[in-house]
C-alpha cells in the first residue's frame, strides 16, 4: 500500500488528512517541519508528498527543491497544500518541482480522491506499458524513461512532459495546452513555466533532445519521424 507523507505545521489539519488517508488504506508518516519532512523521506521513502507552503522553519518550497535535488525521492509526487491560491504561487510551487496544487480549505475526501487520482497518473496508463519513439521509449508501468536504450533520471512532472508530448507526437503543443494538460493551470497569465521545463528535458534527452521542436510564438512538438508505438 502506497505511503504518504503529510508535512503542515497545522496539528490538527495533519491530524484530519492523516485519519482520512489511514482510513483510505494508505500508510502515512505526519512531519510539523520541514527539517522533520526531509529526515522522514529519506527514512520512510514515500510514494507521494503532501507539502504545506508555509511552515515555522524552511519554507514549502525550499522542501520541495531539496526534494527534488535527492536522487531517492527526486521522482516522488509532491502536491503543495496552501491557503495562498493565486495563479502566480501556483506557478512558483510548479517551478520548484511541485506536481500538483491544493488550496486551503479542502475537503478531506476530495483529497483523497486528488491523491488516488495523482498516483494513478504516475504509473502506467490503462491497458499501456510501453511507449516509444525514435530513440525514446516509456515504460509507464515503471515509471521509467531511456533514450537509445538508455535510462535517463527524470523527475515526475518532466516524465509527464515527455509522455504527454510523445503521446501527441507530430502535433504541436501551445504552451497554454501544456500548461492545462500537465500542470492544470488555465490561465492567460505570462510565465516561462513550460520553456524552463522542456529547456530541462531537452539538457536530458541527449541524443534526443532535438526531437523536441520549438514552433516559435506556439509551442513544442514533438518531432513525429518515427510514428509512436504502444507496446
Amino acid at each position: 500500500m502506497p505511503t504518504i507523507l503529510i508535512v503542515d505545521d497545522e496539528a490538527d489539519l495533519a491530524s484530519l488528512v492523516d485519519f482520512n488517508l489511514k482510513h483510505a488504506g494508505f500508510e502515512t508518516a505526519v512531519a510539523l517541519t520541514g527539517e522533520h519532512a526531509l529526515q522522514l523521506a529519506a527514512r520512510v521513502k514515500p510514494d507521494l508528498v503532501l507539502l504545506d507552503l508555509m511552515l515555522p522553519d524552511i519554507s514549502g518550497r525550499d522542501v520541495c527543491r531539496r526534494l527534488r535535488a535527492d536522487p531517492t525521492t527526486r521522482d516522488v509526487p509532491i502536491v503543495m497544500l496552501t491557503a495562498r491560491g493565486e495563479e502566480a504561487d501556483r506557478v512558483q510551487g510548479f517551478e520548484v518541482g511541485a506536481d500538483d496544487y491544493v488550496t486551503k480549505p479542502f475537503s478531506p475526501r476530495e483529497l483523497v480522491l486528488r491523491v488516488k487520482a495523482i498516483l494513478r497518473r504516475s504509473g502506467a496508463a490503462e491497458g499501456v506499458e510501453k511507449l516509444s519513439l525514435g530513440a525514446l521509449s516509456l515504460d509507464l508501468a515503471a515509471h521509467r524513461a531511456y533514450v537509445a536504450g538508455e535510462e535517463v533520471e527524470l523527475t515526475a512532472l518532466e516524465f509527464k512532459l515527455l509522455h504527454h508530448l510523445i503521446a501527441r507526437a507530430g502535433r504541436v503543443q501551445t504552451r497554454e495546452q501544456l500548461l492545462s494538460d500537465v500542470w492544470g493551470i488555465s490561465s492567460p497569465l505570462e510565465t516561462r513555466t513550460v520553456d524552463t521545463h522542456v529547456m530541462r528535458l531537452r539538457d536530458k534527452l541527449g541524443v534526443a533532445r532535438e526531437m523536441v521542436e520549438t514552433v516559435r510564438g506556439v509551442g513544442y512538438r514533438m518531432s513525429d519521424t518515427e510514428h509512436a508505438a504502444h507496446a
